[in-house]
């Protein structure tokens, strides 16, 4: 009788880092803080705990509304651009900007969804201002190629000190979604399926995600 050897269950990697009270955060925006109502106790049958945080602490999705005063809420996203084939891409040590020579190595037959790494270990205890983000070419090249969302794992596409955000505006014109501050430290180069759903916040400006990718095999 010949054996059957099962099919090997597809490796998770957790993309998001931890969130807590020493979480990063733009410098000026709210902390992660957490409160308790209640603690188990005679009389009282669970723990109970209020939190308060700006929705762009940790891993998570603008929305247009963040960098639009016309755009639409995170709640009112299409959870589509945040489900499904990705493609992963080392741009380790990239300086300021991600720019087109650092990521076009591995932008033969892109996927919808492009994930990029620029530290060789992300600061998850520190504020960085001297973080990476997207030069605007790099994003108008992804679109070009039908890519839907980018991704990185520094807390903005745009350089800290920027106030024209150039970056967000491009993806604003362009209809793309974004994810920042993913932990991808341990994740290869290579194909993945992404799951990063927002949370349904009918009138914020962004939502915190639980980013998992998935092999494909």
């Amino acid at each position: 009788m010949s054996s059957i050897t099962p099919p090997t269950a597809p490796r998770l990697w957790d993309i998001s880092p931890p969130v807590h009270a020493g979480s990063p955060v733009f410098p000026g925006d709210a902390p992660y803080r957490q409160e308790w109502l209640a603690r188990i106790a005679p009389g009282c049958p669970v723990n109970l705990s209020t939190i308060t945080l700006s929705p762009h602490v940790g891993a998570h999705a603008d929305a247009p509304l963040h960098y639009d005063p016309q755009g639409v809420p995170v709640g009112a996203l299409d959870l589509a651009p945040y489900l499904g084939p990705c493609r992963v891409v080392h741009a380790i040590g990239c300086g300021a900007l991600v720019r087109w020579e650092h990521v076009a190595h591995a932008a033969q037959g892109l996927p919808p969804r492009v994930l990029v790494r620029t530290y060789a270990q992300m600061p998850v205890d520190r504020w960085d201002a001297a973080l990476a983000g997207f030069a605007p070419d790099t994003i108008e090249r992804l679109a070009d190629a039908g890519v839907q969302l980018i991704g990185i794992d520094t807390a903005s596409i745009d350089p800290a000190d920027s106030k024209a955000l150039d970056s967000h505006q491009t993806i604003r014109r362009r209809g793309l979604r974004v994810l920042e501050n993913l932990l991808l430290d341990a994740v290869p180069e290579g194909d993945y399926e992404l799951i990063a759903l927002p949370l349904r916040l009918a009138t914020a400006d962004a939502s915190p995600v639980r980013a998992v990718l998935r092999s494909l095999t």
